[in-house]
């Protein structure tokens, strides 16, 4: 989480632009040229996955085989085999959406999905499954984790923090559990489905949305953890993946020579008064083999000062693995999406919510089409440079133009760059399979 596996995505999408010296680091995911199976990122990622995968199914067989002893040391297992189940649930629906089409109802069972891995064989050379079968497994693994935690946290109820959730719990929780499922049943259109999921995290009130400047300054640079179902554990000796092609502080230089910039009309999305724009960007001096001026960065992984490891930052952070935010645009999207006018009343509230927290304090008074497509423009909001964005571009079957950089004397101009242009029916919007 973090690093590649976030970044690679955005940098494909549209909000970003190429620097003028970003030395074709992650040239071939931004120009769509070239990005074949055999691509870097795309390589690391499906092997990181499944290299988890092998781990999880090696632990899933090896607690078949530990023996309890009371209540206590069964409540114990079963902890760990819900972590394991929903870990699982977690990076097949990773993989699936990366490197196969969207999920649709009509056509999921015939689309091919990847490879479904549940037991460890040195030898197997599994073949495709298809994306409803990829997905019904991850189902399966949400529902196991629920139950498996529910008996854990029924034998444990003053565990702290407890198995239920608690604000920025660094394992798996059944909060994070019923968030996981949300985000997996609004990719798959399951919108009732989805809508319960979120509502019920929503409701359990640990996670409120923060509605000021500081203190939302201090969620993203310091990483308190507020509206965070799950935020991953980092130190100095344990560091995280980083977004360090944002910024790229150079220390002989005095001055930032990032990879990537916001385009400039990303920026101007973010109005007056919504706290997310001090927050996310930041003006800059930089400078590139041109010369040096003033550029707004994205600014929403500076690094946290309790994790650097020298004098300047490391642009680490304790990864933000679920927020509290993202339930509140899954719950909007799938009432508005839902066709029933009691979910849809419902989504406008959650978004309104939401928009409130950030600053925007004019309620929005939509409905059908014009209601989605206000949860469309929340998520591109809310959700920048956290890896979503791609991803939702494909799943609404939408293509996209980049236009409106900034200072193009800092900028990779021209075809594939700042002007290129990708149909809604791209093939590589899925990612090819490595061998």
């Amino acid at each position: 989480f973090y690093g590649i596996s976030m970044y690679t995505q955005d940098i494909q999408a549209d909000q970003l632009n190429a620097s003028i010296d970003y030395g074709n680091r992650n040239g071939f995911p931004h120009r769509w040229d070239g990005f074949e199976a055999t691509e870097g990122n795309i390589n690391s990622i499906w092997q990181g996955y499944y290299r988890a995968l092998t781990n999880i199914n090696l632990m899933l067989a090896g607690f078949e085989k530990i023996p309890t002893n009371g209540a206590a040391e069964v409540a114990e297992l079963n902890r760990y085999k819900g972590d394991a189940y929903v870990a699982r649930a977690y990076y097949y629906s990773e993989l699936i959406k990366r490197y196969a089409k969207p999920y649709e109802p009509a056509t999921a069972a015939s689309e091919p999905g990847v490879p479904l891995v549940l037991v460890y064989d040195v030898f197997a050379k599994p073949a495709r499954a298809s994306v409803k079968a990829v997905y019904d497994q991850i189902l399966s693994d949400i529902a196991q984790a629920k139950t498996l935690l529910q008996q854990a946290a029924a034998y444990t109820p003053a565990l702290t923090p407890p198995i239920s959730g608690a604000q920025g719990s660094e394992r798996f929780t059944i909060d994070a559990v019923l968030a996981l499922e949300a985000r997996v049943r609004l990719n798959m259109q399951d919108w009732t489905g989805a809508k319960t999921a979120a509502d019920a995290v929503i409701a359990t009130g640990k996670y409120p949305l923060i509605n000021t400047l500081a203190a939302f300054q201090n969620y993203w640079y310091t990483d308190t953890k507020t509206e965070d179902i799950m935020q991953l554990y980092a130190s100095k000796t344990e560091t995280p993946n980083t977004n360090s092609v944002y910024l790229g502080y150079s220390t002989s230089l005095s001055a930032f020579r990032p990879d990537f910039v916001p385009s400039q009309w990303v920026i101007d999305k973010f109005v007056t008064g919504d706290i997310r724009r001090a927050t996310y960007f930041a003006d800059k001096n930089v400078n590139f083999t041109p010369g040096t001026g003033t550029l707004t960065l994205v600014n929403k992984y500076p690094g946290n000062p309790a994790l650097f490891t020298a004098t300047t930052t490391n642009y680490a952070h304790a990864p933000k693995f679920l927020r509290i935010a993202e339930m509140y645009l899954i719950s909007a999207e799938a009432g508005a999406r839902s066709g029933n006018a009691a979910l849809e009343a419902d989504a406008l509230i959650k978004l309104n919510a939401l928009r409130n927290a950030r600053g925007l304090t004019t309620p929005l008074v939509v409905t059908g089409t014009a209601l989605f497509n206000a949860v469309k423009d929340e998520r591109f909001l809310e959700l920048a440079f956290e890896g979503f964005r791609l991803w939702d571009l494909k799943r609404w079957h939408e293509g996209f133009t980049r236009t409106a950089p900034q200072n193009t004397n800092f900028l990779t101009v021209g075809t594939g760059f700042t002007n290129l242009s990708i149909p809604a029916n791209h093939p590589k919007f899925q990612w090819g399979l490595p061998s």
